[in-house]
């Protein structure tokens, strides 16, 4: 089980959905602080199922076509709380594709890696001043946002220093 599997039990643990009401909560209000993609959601919740970690029941509306809606399961919920004390008391370190990319960038000649990072820098302040935009939620949601801001803060001061250098 990931941070994946904790995201999807939380949401399923306040309230049964189907997957598509799921996916689209992810797209619409958390895709700033995750990266789910729908088809590793429909998977996951598969898997979940499998464990017994969740339930499926089919649901008809009308003439609509049958669609499944998932529920945590009494298992689900004890998973919920194991993954849920794991990551919040985890510090792994934190890795990116751009972490390799910076290993190598020496390769480069110094103007094109200086309009890299500069490009990069741009991209992150375009990223902050996003974030910063967002509205406040009543959620816990906002100590996600937070952290991402802070980390990307950090990254920008620290890349601003390589560029001076």
């Amino acid at each position: 089980m990931d941070h994946h599997a904790l995201l999807l039990l939380g949401l399923l643990k306040n309230q049964a959905q189907h997957g598509y009401q799921l996916n689209d909560f992810i797209e619409k209000n958390l895709a700033r602080v995750t990266n789910l993609k729908k088809a590793t959601a429909y998977a996951l919740l598969e898997r979940l199922r499998e464990s017994g970690l969740v339930a499926v029941k089919l649901e008809q509306e009308g003439n609509r076509p049958p669609r499944k809606v998932y529920a945590i399961t009494q298992s689900g919920e004890t998973e919920f709380l194991n993954l849920l004390r794991t990551e919040l008391s985890s510090a792994e370190p934190i890795s990116s594709p751009e972490s390799t990319a910076l290993m190598f960038m020496s390769e480069l000649e110094p103007d094109e890696r200086m309009a890299c990072l500069n490009i990069r820098l741009e991209k992150l302040n375009a990223h902050i001043a996003n974030l910063e935009n967002i509205p406040t939620h009543k959620s816990a949601v906002n100590f996600a946002l937070e952290r991402q801001v802070v980390l990307l803060k950090a990254d920008r001061n620290w890349l601003m220093g390589v560029l001076e250098r």
